[in-house]
């Protein structure tokens, strides 16, 4: 298995997209620490996991919170000894930043995605890469869209807040990959079955467009090349190959996985 032995800490576990991850981790044999800003559905992940015969545990820890981050680190190292792989899937809190024509956007909600997800993935990559450093090994990861690479209407500062996550994958990279640590991001187009894409990049553009959930979907879908958008399980699937040993030659860089909609 592709992640045997190794230790992997999530964020955002309890979302489509982490609890996806968290699977096909296991499936590869990590040993997970899963955390989440509500703890109930990080529980749910971690124990269809358990179940199924994988090592995972639960925490409630708010990716925003320093102390709560590194204090929940400072258990992992106790529990596990090391940390192999940290990947950020937080989202943000609020589900009204997206929707407003930018030249009717209020200054504090253009900033609020901003300065939730590059917070975020700043301390939890930060705070990772402390405990990776004395190893000379480990893989920090994170999420973006296509938001991050092309202009997209009632968008506000989404787009940019993942632009920034992209560069700071390649400042990272560029510090720490000296030290042994790789720094490498995904970025997929809205994948239907996360419940995310839906109140994000449907309902938020419903009234304007005028279509329905399917009619969306088909929209978005006839923009890639096999006409058809990425499960959650093909995203999970690259991502447990780039946290594995095997893409030891990645890092700096963010995958595109928008299925050919967006051109590298």
């Amino acid at each position: 298995m592709m992640l045997n032995d190794k230790v992997a800490v999530i964020y955002g576990a309890g979302g489509a997209i982490g609890g996806a991850v968290a699977r096909a981790f296991a499936s590869e044999g990590a040993s997970l620490f899963l955390t989440g800003r509500l703890r109930a559905p990080v529980e749910a992940v971690a124990h269809g996991i358990v179940s199924a015969g994988g090592s995972a545990e639960a925490a409630e820890v708010d990716a925003l919170d320093e102390q709560a981050v590194d204090t929940h680190l400072r258990s992992v190292i106790e529990k596990a000894g090391r940390l192999d792989i940290s990947f950020n899937a937080v989202g943000s809190p609020d589900a009204n930043i997206l929707g407003v024509p930018l030249v009717e956007l209020d200054v504090e909600q253009f900033s609020l995605p901003i300065t939730t997800y590059t917070r975020s993935y700043f301390l939890t990559a930060r705070l990772a890469a402390r405990r990776m450093v004395p190893n000379r090994s480990g893989v920090i990861m994170t999420v973006t869209t296509l938001h991050s690479r092309t202009g997209l209407p009632l968008a506000g500062g989404y787009g940019p807040a993942q632009a920034a996550k992209e560069a700071l994958t390649r400042e990272l990279s560029a510090e720490l990959a000296p030290q042994g640590i790789r720094v490498v991001g995904l970025r997929p187009q809205a994948m239907p079955e996360s419940v995310g894409s839906r109140r994000r990049f449907f309902e938020s553009r419903a009234t304007s467009s005028g279509m329905t959930w399917e009619q969306f979907q088909e929209a978005l879908a006839t923009r890639t090349h096999p006409r058809r958008l990425m499960t959650l399980e093909e995203m999970a699937n690259v991502a447990a190959f780039m946290a594995s040993d095997r893409a030891s030659g990645m890092t700096g860089t963010t995958v595109n996985l928008t299925m050919g909609s967006l051109d590298d």
